[in-house]
């Protein structure tokens, strides 16, 4: 009884392996394909904290899908987007992407924000041997195979950013932040730098995601009179920290700020005058001036209204999604592990932030800008890298001899 037990669960596996891929953990090369339809997840925050910025990046992944439908879709099949909300959770990311992968089978997924949602994705997505597109910058020190990482490494966003200020002499930082790891760990990043420089960290602070009380911040920032405030708090906290701060009499016109995570959609939900005059680093810019961009722009409104702002990790997700489309394309598969290999091989191709390309370490090759928020909620470029920066996951200064390995 215990043999025929044994080979008809064998049996019973075979055949779901064959269907679904599941008895050895891997996804089969027509993962989320049934049909003439294929499966994706789109999971980001709709709910919570994080809504304030998730919700604009879900609606620029769902207007790349409906454009890939429009044209025929993807290898003879249509696209089926499966919206999820992360509630700007951890945990719910995580039992979200787990049902999107084990229960709906979906192909691949794209969203994300914090790092501490993606951290807590990460191993659904090394179990199920899945891929997630993660559009938004962060803090490196992280290189994994299930990951496509489309937002800016700190070498193209915060480096650039510290680049600038010295530049433009500002030689003592105050560093405040929501206290999860990218803050913490782009902030330590900071810190080396501006060490080595020979310039000084005068004080620095984190509030719980989400937080509303900079009462105790502020009484900080006056003391320590920095020449500017480097801001990696996310989502609505950045209303409450720039309100506290205004009525401290500490303006953007009179403490200058530069921030990682506001964007023009933030900007516009706070209130301009809240944030007008202080400054923001990204690799996109509304203002860009590029016909792709205007394409863009102009399809995100038509859907979405007339009057959208548009933002850095709406662009990143938006690419994402055709990135994906042309990795598929050219792997001739839906399997995950072909599409990431297929991905790395592209070459450049055109978004509405210009030309782009994954490096081999699956993270965005791409130029950095700094931006002055002007009143009319849009950012003056007002310096930029120059040349494409190659993505560095583990900065040298703060995790000297690692490696990204694939």
């Amino acid at each position: 009884m215990v043999v025929v037990r044994s080979r008809l669960l064998a049996f019973a596996c075979m055949a779901s392996a064959l269907a679904l891929g599941a008895c050895s953990g891997e996804k089969s090369a027509d993962a989320g394909a049934a049909g003439d339809a294929v499966s994706v997840g789109v999971l980001q925050s709709l709910t919570g904290t994080m809504a304030i910025s998730e919700i604009t990046v879900k609606n620029a992944e769902m207007l790349a899908i409906d454009e890939i439908n429009a044209a025929g879709g993807v290898l003879g099949k249509k696209i089926t987007a499966l919206v999820e909300d992360g509630a700007s959770d951890p945990s719910t990311f995580a039992q979200k992407a787990s049902k999107l992968i084990e229960d709906n089978g979906v192909a691949t997924v794209f969203g994300g924000w914090t790092s501490a949602s993606r951290k807590a994705m990460l191993p659904v997505f090394e179990r199920t041997g899945n891929l997630l597109w993660y559009p938004v910058q962060f803090e490196g020190n992280e290189c994994s195979p299930n990951i496509m990482y489309s937002g800016a490494q700190p070498n193209q966003q915060a480096l650039p950013a510290l680049k600038w200020a010295v530049e433009q002499g500002h030689k003592s930082y105050f560093l405040i932040g929501s206290d999860y790891v990218y803050p913490r760990t782009a902030n330590l990043i900071l810190k080396k730098h501006i060490e080595k420089g020979g310039m000084k960290v005068l004080g620095e602070a984190y509030v719980p995601l989400g937080g509303t009380d900079f009462s105790g911040v502020i009484a900080k920032i006056q003391q320590a009179r920095p020449d500017i405030i480097i801001n990696t708090l996310n989502g609505d906290s950045n209303v409450a920290f720039f309100k506290q701060m205004q009525a401290a009499g500490m303006s953007p016109a009179k403490m200058p700020v530069m921030s990682f995570s506001i964007g023009e959609q933030e900007a516009k939900a706070m209130g301009t005058a809240l944030v007008e005059g202080s400054f923001a680093s990204w690799n996109y810019f509304q203002s860009l001036k590029l016909a792709d961009n205007d394409k863009f722009i102009a399809a995100y409104r038509a859907k979405y209204g007339a009057d959208a702002a548009i933002t850095d990790p709406m662009v990143h997700g938006y690419l994402d999604v055709y990135a994906w489309k042309a990795a598929v394309e050219k792997a001739k598969s839906f399997d995950p592990a072909a599409v990431r290999k297929a991905a790395v091989t592209l070459g450049s191709f055109d978004t509405p932030m210009g030309p782009v390309a994954f490096a081999a370490n699956q993270s965005l090759v791409q130029k950095a800008y700094i931006g002055k928020l002007k009143a009319d909620g849009q950012f003056e470029i007002i310096a930029d890298s120059g040349a494409d920066i190659q993505p560095e996951p583990y900065d040298p200064l703060a995790f000297p001899g690692k490696s990204c390995k694939l």
